[in-house]
């Protein structure tokens, strides 16, 4: 009697858990229908000709629920919020400057999923695949057109905590030769050579001389400002608490994000602009924490993404602490100002 009852106590689990795996395969599966369904009151998308010459536009990946999710679209860049023009190309993040841009996506398996980074020409067309050893995160492509950065995280999948590692890669576009790793650039910290076990580096940005960039680079618990040399493959360290750079077309200040005492584990930043000839930093007026990569609208212009109902948003801010957070675009994310 002891074992019917524990065979039936068995049954009864094994069927409560098939109905629990049964339910949860219907709810995403649901759930998936919903996003390939635009949603009222949501941006219209439509399918189009989309380029990285076109003059006055911006492009970016599309996150509102419908047939054109995560693919590449289009708005002039004076009217974000009006309806988009879609490319086709999906992009888990994704940026452009001088015709040339830089697509990280997922290539989903039976079991996993992998990522990679494609290098696109003005019109969208794949130019060269490379494999990224993590989930992205950041991508950036050089003024001139001729250089691209991606990151990628390889351990954890958040920046707020400690407990992340972070790949760097930077391309040469004209001659397809990868730097896999900013690991193996010579660091130069304090005015000495620099070696460590735990060297992270992320948010790779680069200036218009076609061999200066500036990046993260985290040791020991903390983060560091680094410029770097692309012919001397150095990294020299320029200031502390600085993450995720973005150089302005000038190639004169920093957007960047600050991690500020007194906040949460899980939303520690806020954004400032560094001037590089002082080292001044200015705090920008917006409240919120920001975990992005911002990107120069123009000389005095930010633009970065905030959650949202669709998974982020866009909002705009002016470069010298002044004036107040502006959203300018819903459901996207990975914005460039191409043209």
């Amino acid at each position: 009697m002891i074992l019917r009852n524990r065979i039936l106590v068995l049954l009864a689990a094994l069927a409560a858990l098939g109905a629990v795996a049964v339910a949860s395969v219907l709810h995403a599966s649901a759930r998936a229908d919903r996003r390939d369904r635009a949603q009222p009151g949501g941006p219209q998308v439509t399918s189009g000709t989309v380029t990285l010459t076109t003059p006055g536009r911006m492009v970016f990946r599309n996150l509102a629920w419908g047939p054109h999710r995560d693919e590449l679209t289009t708005v002039p860049a004076t009217g974000p919020s009006g309806p988009r023009t879609a490319s086709g190309v999906k992009c888990l993040r994704f940026y452009a400057a001088s015709g040339t841009g830089v697509c990280l996506q997922a290539v989903h398996g039976a079991v996993s999923d992998t990522y990679r980074a494609v290098v696109l020409d003005a019109h969208l067309k794949e130019r060269a695949r490379y494999d990224v050893p993590g989930i992205p995160s950041r991508a950036r492509v050089s003024p001139t057109g001729h250089f691209a950065a991606w990151t990628a995280f390889v351990g954890g999948d958040s920046y707020a905590g400690t407990n992340f590692s972070t790949r760097a890669a930077i391309l040469d576009v004209r001659t397809g030769k990868l730097t896999p790793s900013l690991e193996a650039y010579r660091v130069v910290k304090d005015g000495h050579v620099y070696r460590a076990a735990d060297l992270n580096f992320w948010g790779v940005t680069f200036a218009s001389d076609d061999r200066t960039f500036y990046a993260t680079m985290a040791t020991q618990g903390r983060t560091y400002l680094v410029r770097g040399d692309l012919r001397t493959r150095t990294v020299t360290t320029l200031h502390t608490n600085v993450e995720c750079p973005s150089l302005s077309p000038d190639d004169a200040r920093i957007a960047f994000k600050k991690r500020v005492r007194g906040l949460p584990r899980d939303a520690p930043w806020r954004l400032y602009v560094l001037d590089l000839r002082t080292m001044r930093e200015t705090p920008l007026a917006e409240p919120r924490s920001v975990d992005d990569q911002a990107v120069w609208r123009d000389a005095h212009t930010l633009v970065y993404a905030l959650p949202g109902d669709y998974g982020a948003d866009l909002y705009t801010i002016p470069a010298d602490g002044t004036g107040k957070p502006r959203r300018i675009s819903t459901a996207a994310v990975s914005p460039a100002f191409v043209g």
